[in-house]
C-alpha cells in the first residue's frame, strides 16, 4: 500500500497582533542585525510620506535606510529588480533585513526583493510555482490594509512582462508579522471596502473549492464569519471592525495558502495585467457577475455594496479589441491551478475563450 503525500505547507513563524504593537519593531528586529553595515531596509508605502507620527516611529539606526514605494499600481517585475539593484548598489553587504509597511502591494514587493537579493537574474524569471531555489534575507512584514492575506501568503504576485503570476515558493513568507490594527486608521472607505472584500471572495473561492480540506475550511470558516460581521452587521470602520478584519485577513490567507483561489481571481489577474486594475477593485468586478459559479457569495456580496453604498465600476471592457480580450483570456487560463481548484481536473470542458470573453463582455 502506497502512502498519500500531503505538501509541507511553510508557515510564518513569529507573529505579534494587538493595537500599538507596532512600538515593539526595534526590539523584535534587532536580535537579527548582522552588524552595523548590514542596514534594515524600510519599504514603507509613500502615502505615508508626510505621516510624520508614524515615520517618527520606525527604529532607525546606524545606516538603515527608507525606500518609500508609491502603491497606485501593482507590483510589478522591472520594480523588483531596481529597487534590488539599488540596494545592492548602496550596500556591499546584504541588509539585515528587508521590513515592509503598507497594504498588500507593499507586502509583495517586500517579499519579492527579499527573494531577489539572494537569487539571480530577473524577478520575471521566478513567476510560477516553486522556481525559488535560495532562501531570502529575513523579511517582516506590517500590513496597514487588512483583506489581502499577502502578509501569511507564500506567494508574491508580480506584473511581468508577459504574465501576472506570483513567486510561488516556500522561501516566499514573513518571517515576522507585526498585526496593529491602529495602523489601519484613516483609510478611505472605498479601499477599506475593495480589500475587505478580497478577503471575502477568497474565502467563498478556498470554501467552495475542491482543494477544500478540513484546516482550510477552519481557516475560512473562521474568516468568512469575522468578514460577516464587519461588512454585514456594521456600519463603519470603528476599532472593533479594524481589530476583525485584520483578523479576517490572517486567516483567509491561511486558508487559501492551504488550498488556494478560484474563477474570480484567475479572471481579475487578467484585467489587472492589461488594464492595471487594483487587485481589490478587480476582484469585486469580476465576482459582482459571477452568480453561475459562487451563487449565494455573490448575493451576500450585494448585500454588503449595497449596505455600504460603494460603487463596483461597470463598462469597463466594452471598448476592448480582439486582441485585448485575448490578452486577458491569455492570462486568465495561464492560471491552471486557480481554474482546477474551481472546477476540477475537467475544468477546461467549463471554461472556453468564448465563455471567457462572454463574462469579460459582462464587466
Amino acid at each position: 500500500m502506497s502512502l498519500m503525500e500531503f505538501k509541507n505547507f511553510p508557515l510564518v513563524p513569529h507573529m505579534v497582533f494587538g493595537r500599538g504593537s507596532f512600538n515593539q519593531l526595534h526590539e523584535i528586529i534587532e536580535p537579527n542585525r548582522k552588524s552595523n553595515n548590514a542596514p534594515f531596509i524600510f519599504l514603507v508605502d509613500d502615502v505615508f510620506k508626510e505621516n510624520k507620527s508614524l515615520i517618527a516611529r520606525i527604529p532607525l539606526r546606524y545606516n538603515d535606510k527608507i525606500i518609500f514605494i508609491s502603491a497606485s499600481e501593482e507590483p510589478k517585475t522591472k520594480y523588483v529588480d531596481q529597487y534590488r539593484d539599488q540596494i545592492k548598489k548602496e550596500f556591499p553587504e546584504n541588509p539585515s533585513g528587508i521590513i515592509g509597511i503598507g497594504g498588500g502591494t507593499l507586502m509583495d514587493y517586500a517579499k519579492a526583493i527579499a527573494l531577489m537579493l539572494t537569487n539571480p537574474g530577473s524577478s520575471a524569471d521566478y513567476q510560477g510555482w516553486d522556481l525559488i531555489k535560495n532562501k531570502g534575507i529575513y523579511h517582516v512584514g506590517i500590513p496597514t490594509l487588512s483583506g489581502t492575506g499577502a502578509e501569511v501568503s507564500r506567494t508574491a504576485v508580480l506584473t511581468g512582462p508577459e504574465k501576472k503570476l506570483g513567486l510561488n515558493s516556500d522561501f516566499t513568507p514573513f518571517d515576522q508579522l507585526i498585526l496593529d490594527s491602529s495602523l489601519l486608521t484613516g483609510i478611505p472607505k472605498n479601499q477599506w471596502f475593495y480589500t475587505g472584500m478580497d478577503c471575502y471572495i477568497h474565502c467563498i473561492e478556498s470554501l467552495n473549492g475542491t482543494f477544500l480540506n478540513a484546516f482550510s475550511r477552519s481557516c475560512g470558516d473562521q474568516s468568512l464569519s469575522l468578514c460577516r460581521e464587519v461588512f454585514l452587521h456594521k456600519d463603519g470602520i470603528d476599532e472593533d471592525s479594524q481589530e476583525k478584519l485584520m483578523a479576517a485577513s490572517w486567516h483567509g490567507g491561511m486558508s487559501i495558502a492551504n488550498s488556494q483561489v478560484g474563477v474570480a481571481h484567475a479572471m481579475s489577474y487578467g484585467l489587472s495585467f492589461l488594464l492595471g486594475t487594483r487587485h481589490g477593485i478587480g476582484n469585486c468586478i469580476v465576482f459582482d457577475q459571477l452568480e453561475e459559479f459562487y451563487p449565494q457569495g455573490v448575493t451576500e456580496f450585494k448585500l454588503m455594496v449595497a449596505k455600504h453604498g460603494v460603487e463596483i465600476p461597470k463598462g469597463i471592457c466594452k471598448d476592448l479589441t480582439e486582441k485585448q480580450f485575448d490578452i486577458m483570456i491569455d492570462v486568465a487560463l495561464s492560471l491552471t491551478p486557480l481554474w482546477e481548484n474551481a472546477l476540477g481536473k475537467d475544468w477546461q470542458k467549463t471554461i472556453t475563450r468564448g465563455k471567457l470573453r462572454s463574462l469579460y463582455e459582462l464587466m
